[in-house]
């Protein structure tokens, strides 16, 4: 299995996704897309933080405001790994799944082998017309599997030099 980064990287200024979107530009919203851009499958309260680093005092509603518009808009990703808060991710658009630890809740991208989505087909679709399928793999990250600080080494960390200014 192959691991990935963002895709979306370099590709469009997150102030571009959003107009392209019809979306006002704001400094939330432009803290939350570079936020997310460095630090992929953060959760809501990650996000927060990284963006009260940046701009100051943001309540945790208009980060979640922001959160929800983006999904909607198809700019970020949200996913709900079972037992774990829900994270969000820029890469969007391409057909990929996650491995994440059931210990720390350490989540990374996987290429589906596939390619085309949806890589899966189910037996029965009853008149569904299928276009995506989300699959989640499931084991030990490194860190918790031989002994180390649970996934101390990928917890999003906010910082001033973390944060793109």
């Amino acid at each position: 299995m192959a691991m990935t980064q963002d895709v979306t990287r370099g590709f469009e200024s997150p102030r571009d996704r959003l107009r392209a979107e019809g979306l006002r530009v704001t400094a939330p919203r432009l803290a939350a897309l570079e936020w997310l851009a460095d630090h992929p499958h953060s959760t809501a309260e990650q996000v927060a933080a990284g963006v009260r680093e940046r701009l100051g005092a943001v309540s945790t509603q208009a980060v979640y405001d922001v959160l929800n518009t983006c999904t909607r808009a198809s700019l970020i990703r949200r996913i709900e790994p079972a037992g774990h808060p829900a994270r969000y991710e820029t890469r969007t658009g391409d057909n990929h799944h996650h491995l994440v630890c059931r210990r720390c809740g350490r989540t990374e991208d996987v290429d589906c082998a596939v390619g085309a989505a949806p890589c899966l087909e189910p037996s029965n679709v009853d008149g569904f017309a299928v276009d995506e399928a989300e699959v989640v793999f499931w084991g030990l990250c490194p860190d918790c599997r031989y002994g180390g600080q649970p996934g101390s080494s990928h917890r999003p960390e906010v910082t001033r030099s973390a944060v793109r200014t």
